[in-house]
This record gives structure tokens, C-alpha cells and sequence, in this order.
């Protein structure tokens, strides 16, 4: 692509920052409520059809799983000291109900049986993680037109995460967007924009198509790793997409966006006088499903060296009655 990619900072102030009436423009040109019907509750993922997964599995040829999940302990993201409100979120915590000492000391012999058995407590957005669509709402809505005020104290009465039950499998679509750039990772506030992701794609090879799980890697993650550190990770000043890229994906069609990212979003955000202004049109106007805190670095490592970034995508969100989020262990098959 003969071009000269403009790399946008939005750490830098010189450059235009957007409010609240580009918020406004954008829920008005991409609305998708009633798109799938009044009474829809699961937005893009309608776009996958039982023929885009045939031909998704069709994709495997080594029979390599790779997962991309961290894994869920104290060792977790939200772990990392951090200017921004935590939101309440911490990392699992693991509890034994029943040990191997138990089971050594006898105490339990009278049940006839010998075992061991946990439990964990943990927020559904604390580690790797789907964004359901009652997460954010657009003022008094959440996706489809549905009043806000459904998501009760019992959980979302619409737009539940267990409607997705059986979807999150079809088309997956790794953009390495360092890699493409010839970088190790992104910088904090590197906006990744439209122009980018079509170069990306036109380094790898792959056009991102309707009913496509997309996954779109900076590296932010792998780069805490590395420095052994969480620290600002959870809400604080990150690489990832620009506000624009909303038009992209929904022309594009995608079923759902993944990031490696704690907000998907370029942080700090486009806007001042709107926190997270990508997620207010995302989530409850475009009714996309959204991933984040996605471990993409193996899948980076294999698709460049099979030069292939398309596989089989499988990551089902628990269905948990009413969750407006889900911990999963999502998996690309090559």
C-alpha cells in the first residue's frame, strides 16, 4: 500500500479532540436497533450463519489449539496501581472448601469418598473477557432501544449474556497491528485508525469480512508481562482504537472485536467531556460485542510463521443468567 501511515497520538493536544456532538453523529449513523427485529438481543453476532462456521472450520489444518486467556489468580490485570477508579474489580480469589489433607486425614471417610472441591469469587470482567450488551448504555438505553432500567439488581432482564449461548464461534481474524508496523508493541496512546487497519490487512494478507471475529493486537498486555508490572493496565493511558474505526467495523460487518487492551479504546480518550466514547456507540447502538484483555501473543507468533491470520474462533461466554459480562477461555484453532 503506497501510502504514509499519519500515526496519531492523543497524549498530544495539538491534535482535535472530538465531544460530545461526534458522540451524537455517530449513535445517529450507526444505529442498529431494530436491525435483527424488535425484540433482538444479541446485535452482530446475527451476522454469523451456520454456513460462515462450516467454512471457519475449514480453516483447521494443524489441529494446533491456541488459548487466549490469562490465567484467572491473584496474579491477575487489576492487580497494577492506577490513577483511574478500579470500578470495584479485583482479581479472583480462590478458595478450597476441600483439601488433599482433608481427604488425608480421613475427616470426610464417612461420606465413602475421598475428594477435594473450590470455589472462586470474582468479578465477570476482571481477566480476559466478553462485554455483554446491557455493559454501557447510551443515556437512558441500552442496545436495541431497550430502557436501561432492565439491567436490575437481578441482572439484565435483556441483553443477558446467556443469550449468546451458542454463539462466539466462526471466523477469527488476528491484525498485528505492531507487527504490521514493524514495531514490539504500541505506546500508550497510539490510536489505531481506519488507514492502519487497512494497511494491517494488506500486510497480512487477509481481508477482515461480514460475520468475522476480529482481533486486533497491540501488545499492551504482553508488554505488562514483560515488565512484570500491571500498573496503569486497568484504566489507564493504553494503545488501541481510534473513534473512527466505529465506521469501520460496522461497514465491515464484524460479529464481535477483540483487543489485548483493558478498553479496546485509545486511552487517553478522543473526547473530554465523554469517558469512553468508542464503548457509548460499540456496545448499545451498534450492539457489537466486545473482548478485551485477550492474551494474543502465541497467536501473533503462529500466524507469522504459518503466514496465515485466519482460523476457527471458539469462546463461548458462560451463560450466566442476566451477567452483563463473562470470563472466558477463548481459542483459536489452526
Amino acid at each position: 500500500m503506497a501510502i504514509k501511515l499519519k500515526f496519531r497520538d492523543t497524549r498530544d493536544q495539538k491534535n482535535r479532540r472530538l465531544t460530545r456532538k461526534d458522540v451524537h453523529a455517530a449513535a445517529k449513523r450507526l444505529k442498529n436497533w431494530g436491525r435483527w427485529g424488535k425484540n433482538d438481543e444479541i446485535g452482530t453476532l446475527n451476522y454469523v450463519t451456520p454456513e460462515d462456521i462450516i467454512a471457519a472450520a475449514q480453516l483447521v489444518h494443524e489441529g494446533r489449539v491456541i488459548s487466549l486467556a490469562l490465567n484467572y489468580d491473584q496474579h491477575g490485570p487489576q492487580g497494577g496501581k492506577s490513577k483511574y477508579p478500579a470500578l470495584g474489580r479485583f482479581n479472583p480469589v480462590h478458595v478450597m472448601l476441600r483439601t488433599g489433607t482433608d481427604a488425608y486425614s480421613g475427616v470426610l471417610d464417612h461420606r465413602k469418598i475421598r475428594g477435594t472441591d473450590d470455589l472462586i469469587i470474582m468479578p465477570l470482567q476482571c481477566g480476559t473477557q466478553w462485554d455483554g450488551l446491557g455493559h454501557i448504555m447510551y443515556y437512558d438505553n441500552m442496545w436495541n432501544g431497550y430502557d436501561c432500567r432492565n439491567v436490575t439488581s437481578a441482572g439484565a432482564q435483556k441483553g443477558g449474556i446467556e443469550k449468546t449461548r451458542e454463539k462466539m464461534t466462526g471466523r477469527g481474524v488476528l491484525l498485528d497491528v505492531p507487527r504490521a508496523l514493524g514495531k514490539k508493541w504500541l505506546p500508550d496512546g497510539f490510536a489505531v485508525t481506519n488507514e492502519i487497519l487497512d494497511y494491517t490487512e494488506e500486510k497480512h494478507g487477509v481481508e477482515v469480512r461480514r460475520g468475522d471475529y476480529l482481533l486486533v493486537r497491540t501488545g499492551h498486555l504482553e508488554r505488562c508481562l514483560a515488565a512484570k508490572s500491571w500498573d496503569g493496565y486497568s484504566g489507564g493511558d493504553a494503545p488501541g482504537l481510534a473513534f473512527e474505526t466505529l465506521d469501520w467495523l460496522h461497514e465491515r460487518q464484524v460479529a464481535a472485536i477483540v483487543t489485548d487492551t483493558w478498553g479496546v479504546e485509545v486511552r487517553p480518550n478522543e473526547t473530554e467531556d465523554t469517558n469512553q466514547p468508542w464503548h457509548w456507540i460499540a456496545i448499545p447502538i451498534m450492539g457489537l460485542t466486545v473482548g478485551e484483555i485477550f492474551y494474543l501473543g502465541d497467536l501473533a507468533t503462529a500466524c507469522a510463521e504459518d503466514g496465515s491470520y485466519e482460523f476457527l474462533f471458539v469462546a463461548p461466554a458462560l451463560p450466566i443468567t442476566g451477567a452483563v459480562g463473562s470470563p472466558v477461555n477463548p481459542l483459536a484453532i489452526k
